[in-house]
């Protein structure tokens, strides 16, 4: 039973993961979509489509994927304070998921501003989309780290799992 859970604790972490990443790629596309048009409409929809993007699909996969991976870490061998390469991964994600929530006003100031009737001045939001694509770059990066990380587990015990080592059959089993 316990592997089971294991099982689908690392699944629903591999999903929401995999989610996050694709999402804040499809945000990235609309921010330069949004940044570099010349058409009203066009920047427009881009402002309301990253707005809904980010609240219904990147900060709720964000959190699933730091929660699911705490689990995940919790039930398996890797344990989460043992190795490195685990510390590492959840600091860069709680990282970037605190990032991602600093971003929730000015993308909402944007979307504000796009539902208005009024145009939409150029020049006064290109300052906070260029920030917004940096953070998106950013945050691919970081996903992407965070994933190499989880597949070549690079070596490095912590103390705590020095204390802590697991018998080599038990690491056996972790890498199958």
């Amino acid at each position: 039973m316990r592997q089971r859970f294991r099982k689908a604790a690392l699944t629903v972490h591999v999903v929401t993961s995999l989610g996050w990443l694709g999402a804040v790629v499809v945000f990235l596309v609309l921010a330069l979509v949004a940044l570099r048009s010349e058409d009203a409409m066009v920047t427009r929809a881009g402002y309301l489509a990253m707005d809904l993007s980010v609240r219904f699909a990147i900060v709720p996969l964000a959190v699933a994927s730091l929660l699911s991976g705490v689990v995940s870490s919790l039930v398996s061998p890797w344990g989460l304070v043992r190795h490195w390469w685990v510390l590492i991964k959840l600091a860069l994600i709680v990282v970037a998921t605190l990032v991602l929530l600093l971003q929730l006003e000015p993308l909402a100031a944007l979307a504000d501003a796009a539902m208005t009737s009024a145009p939409v001045p150029r020049g006064h939001w290109r300052e906070v989309l260029v920030s917004l694509v940096v953070h998106a770059v950013g945050g691919l990066v970081i996903l992407l780290t965070a994933t190499v990380l989880a597949v070549y587990k690079p070596r490095g015990v912590t103390g705590f799992g020095r204390r802590r080592a697991p018998s080599p059959a038990r690491v056996e089993a972790s890498h199958r």
